[in-house]
């Protein structure tokens, strides 16, 4: 006799949701991968000066490149009109414009890349009936805030194009914080379609993960504030700034508030002392974790934060050290997002897994 199972039945429609989860979920670690790499390839266009070599924005035909050497003039001559070109490269060859050039499209193209990675995709999942109800606002909005970011980047290359030889550390931090907030969304909706092992932390322990990212986001923030103002490459000592544990001087602007996002010693005086702010509160939180909820992941993973700041911390220290050098300021901005992605995970898993549409009651 041949035993066929119903199709139709509970236990699998709930097999075919987890499948499509699952699904899911792969397509959004791709996304949150290449979104990685997108902020790479940024903090690189930062670094090489390369942010303002494209002068226009134009969302379908700058995707291609200049074919030819009239086009490659043509693209040079408009970079020649900003103050960056006549204040610090002029004289550059068209070799050394082709260098930053192709910097800044690639950062470009791979945002467009983005698009299509995740509006292609989202599209045939919603046509094949593969997304729960509930994840459907909320993918729609991952792509919308996508294109707004988009908008964003313009803003923020248009800040570099007449008055400026660089682009406002104000937007630059806004663009970067915007970015960490997608991949944020990406992370935190992502983990929610993961099958959980624990049970859901306590409302207070929930709450406290959910600090943590907040301050997490904000470090980044005030980092981006450094790295707008290239506060990186003076004072660069440590645990001493300016040969004083407060050092003078950190506010010399009126009003006061400039300071905090103008003044670059106050800046990096701030990113400093926040820094070490993070950390004992990452600390703080591992112990409470541990006391609410002993031996369990939610713990486990409270105290594998705590490490990733302290190492976070230690990079930030030796790019200080080595006065911003790309390579050690490239790390330092790749393991903040490591540090992010995981902290907004860890948060996520403190909670109870997206309810599947079939909800199943076993009985043993």
């Amino acid at each position: 006799m041949t035993i066929t199972a119903d199709v139709n039945s509970p236990y699998a429609a709930r097999d075919k949701e987890l499948r499509d989860r699952a699904l899911v979920r792969g397509w959004l670690y791709i996304v949150l991968l290449v979104l990685f790499a997108l902020v790479m390839v940024g903090g690189a266009t930062r670094m090489t000066g390369s942010g303002l070599s494209i002068t226009e924005w134009k969302p379908i035909h700058g995707v291609i490149p200049p074919l030819n050497e009239a086009e490659w003039q043509e693209e040079f001559l408009k970079y020649q009109q900003i103050p960056q070109y006549e204040k610090i490269n002029k004289g550059m060859s068209l070799e050394e414009f082709k260098t930053i050039f192709w910097w800044e499209w690639a950062h470009r193209f791979l945002a467009r890349g983005v698009g299509f990675l995740v509006a292609v995709p989202l599209l045939l999942f919603w046509l094949t009936g593969r997304l729960e109800r509930g994840l459907k606002p909320r993918l729609v909005c991952l792509l919308a805030l996508g294109g707004l970011q988009g908008a964003v980047g313009w803003w923020m290359v248009a800040s570099g194009l007449t008055e400026r030889v660089s682009v406002s550390q104000y937007r630059l931090a806004i663009h970067l914080t915007f970015a960490c907030i997608i991949i944020m969304a990406v992370a935190y909706i992502a983990r929610g379609l993961a099958i959980y092992s624990q049970q859901a932390a306590g409302r207070a322990e929930q709450r406290f993960a959910g600090i943590m990212v907040l301050l997490v986001l904000i470090q980044i923030y005030l980092g981006a504030l450094v790295a707008g103002l290239h506060a990186g490459l003076s004072y660069n000592t440590w645990p001493l700034m300016d040969g004083a544990v407060i050092p003078g001087d950190l506010f010399v602007i009126e009003p006061a508030w400039r300071n905090l996002f103008e003044n670059p010693k106050t800046v990096q005086f701030v990113h400093r002392m926040f820094a070490y702010g993070v950390l004992l509160i990452a600390l703080w939180h591992a112990v409470a974790m541990m006391r609410a909820l002993p031996g369990t992941t939610h713990s486990r993973r409270a105290w594998v934060l705590v490490a990733l700041v302290l190492c976070q911390a230690a990079i930030g220290v030796g790019t200080l050290l080595a006065q911003a050098h790309i390579h050690w300021a490239l790390l330092h901005q790749a393991f903040a997002i490591v540090v992010l992605i995981f902290a907004t995970a860890h948060w996520r898993a403190t909670k109870s897994a997206y309810p599947l549409p079939t909800q199943i009651a076993v009985r043993s």
